[in-house]
């Protein structure tokens, strides 16, 4: 990704408590002097957002699912993230594909193949990210296929979850899956981290919330993201 721009997603299932902290990142780059975009998915953009109602409200198959939230995220990378990145921003996402093969691989037991050929066409550059010197975008010598520089996984058992979700909002459709459901998108986590080690920063989301708030910080400023200041 030739860019100056920082991309960071957070993952977790429903209840790991990743969007309480987001904000608070946000706030720590900032003061630091960073711009900072912060969106979601699915939605980010007008379209997507439309999108997102329709995927956690209205009944459909695992293919339709899919194929909405990748239309979605092209929507979102091509209005939102990718102009962030060429200004130089630090893009801060509530979720990205890891969700999508978390979810509606492991979680619906949809055809992962499918979903990877979906990741290469939706997230191929495609000049979207121009050349190194920030100049007029340009189509790459070779495929390449945007994906954030870290991603932080809140990892918290799904039983835990549950007891944090019982009766904080009505639930959507996938909130309201059962807790076998969220087991399998736990897994689905585990697996794309052990395929994605070096872009995956686990963290114990069953810790308190300083504790985790503190773990998050740390690998920013071990990763020379952050000032060591950051932590006090």
């Amino acid at each position: 990704m030739t860019h100056h721009g920082l991309f960071i997603s957070f993952e977790g299932i429903d209840g790991a408590g990743k969007s309480t902290h987001i904000a608070a990142l946000a706030n720590a780059f900032r003061a630091e002097g960073r711009a900072v975009t912060l969106t979601r998915e699915p939605g980010g953009t007008a379209l997507a957002e439309k999108l997102r109602s329709l995927v956690l409200d209205d009944a459909m198959d695992p293919l339709t699912e899919s194929l909405l939230i990748f239309a979605a995220r092209r929507d979102h990378l091509v209005r939102v993230i990718a102009p962030a990145l060429l200004r130089g921003d630090v893009v801060l996402c509530d979720r990205f594909t890891d969700a999508t093969f978390a979810y509606q691989g492991a979680g619906r037991g949809f055809d992962r193949k499918v979903l990877t050929t979906l990741e290469r066409w939706v997230q191929s550059d495609e000049g979207l990210l121009g050349d190194p010197a920030g100049n007029q975008p340009m189509k790459p010598e070779v495929e390449t296929v945007i994906e954030p520089h870290l991603t932080i996984w809140f990892d918290l058992p799904p039983e835990d979850a549950a007891l944090r979700l019982a009766g904080a909002r009505l639930a959507d459709r996938f909130e309201s899956q059962p807790l076998e459901f969220f087991q399998r998108v736990a897994q689905g986590y585990a697996d794309r981290q052990q395929g994605h080690p070096e872009r995956f920063a686990r963290i114990d989301a069953s810790q308190d919330r300083e504790a985790v708030w503190q773990g998050v910080l740390q690998v920013f400023v071990e990763k020379g993201w952050l000032e060591g200041a950051a932590l006090s």
